[in-house]
């Protein structure tokens, strides 16, 4: 007799089911059991407002906690940005597999990339902090981009630059990866001109506090340096009181001679919208071996930013 599916709660958009269906495959992989996937809609897919009007932190997730907490689902998939800092009573993080690539991507009228859009270039986004750093990184190499807040999948994202509303619309590398549509890519964003948001690129696996058994199962598809370096820069974004719609972008990232890995290099970034002002920083530490020691390469640095200035620069969005 084949053994009972797994559950697996997931958002509904295109790029929700395309990563819970890899996770649904490893997890297949490592039980022997069937995954389905089941479909669930969250305030975030519905609303058709910006994130910093609707609260941001936790607008995708809520409907999947319920869902997990109701026992409707045994396990979910989340995009780690969208998670909120404060882990949720009764559920627990069992799974933050190898995390994709981490950058933001530039998709460009005419395979343009960001240092040549024409003047004036109209530039969409969602994103505070992309916003914020986009203006900056145009402030100090004498561009003209006008950014636009902009909602909605990625098909309709990209499809503003396909007529001609907008000149490039700025995305997740990890999604269009994930996708299948990395060929649409027309400019690879370092992160020293846009610090990704925290978390960026890894996806969460959560399930219930008390189910042991399925907990071991899928902490077989946990990666131990995304782990630590996520662990790291949601920790900053804590410290610095801010939610996941704040202008906050933190990296962390391994540092070593080849095979050996030997620091962690964390950079943080906070700025006012316009670009006008901006704090950005970054330490280095020995590879955190502990969730505490991750916890606390973070605070490290929030508290240098905060000394900065930092605080200041988040507006109404430091909640």
């Amino acid at each position: 007799m084949t053994e009972k599916a797994l559950r697996l709660g997931t958002r509904r958009s295109k790029l929700a089911m395309a990563q819970s269906g890899h996770v649904a495959e490893a997890v297949s992989r490592v039980t022997g059991r069937p995954v389905e996937l089941v479909e669930i809609t969250t305030h975030g897919d519905v609303s058709r407002e910006h994130l910093t009007q609707i609260g941001g932190t936790g607008v995708f997730v809520a409907a999947l906690r319920e869902a997990l907490l109701r026992g409707e689902v045994d396990f979910a998939v989340h995009s780690l940005k969208d998670l909120p800092t404060q882990q949720a009573d009764g559920l627990t993080l069992a799974a933050i597999p190898v995390r994709e690539d981490p950058r933001d991507v530039l998709v460009a009228a005419g395979g343009a990339k960001l240092a040549d859009l024409p003047r004036g270039a109209r530039v969409g986004t969602g994103s505070p902090r992309r916003m914020s750093q986009l203006n900056a990184y145009a402030r100090a190499h004498g561009l003209e981009l006008e950014t636009v807040p902009i909602r909605g999948n990625v098909d309709t994202r990209i499809g503003f630059v396909e007529s001609g509303e907008l000149d490039a619309v700025v995305l997740a590398a990890a999604g269009l990866n994930r996708m299948g549509r990395a060929d649409e890519v027309t400019d690879f964003l370092s992160a020293d001109t846009v610090l990704p948001a925290p978390g960026q690129g890894a996806l969460a696996v959560e399930c219930p506090a008390h189910d042991a058994e399925l907990i071991a199962a899928l902490s077989q598809l946990d990666d131990p340096h995304t782990r630590a370096a996520v662990t790291a820069e949601r920790s900053l974004l804590a410290a610095l009181e801010a939610g996941c719609s704040a202008p906050v972008g933190a990296l962390a990232g391994l540092l070593g001679d080849g095979q050996i890995v030997k620091e962690m290099r964390l950079r943080g970034v906070v700025g006012t919208t316009d670009g006008s002002r901006v704090v950005q920083m970054s330490t280095t530490g020995p590879v955190p071996q502990t969730h505490e020691q991750a916890i606390a390469l973070g605070r490290e640095l929030a508290a240098e930013m905060l000394a900065r200035g930092a605080a200041g620069l988040m507006g109404e969005r430091a909640q």
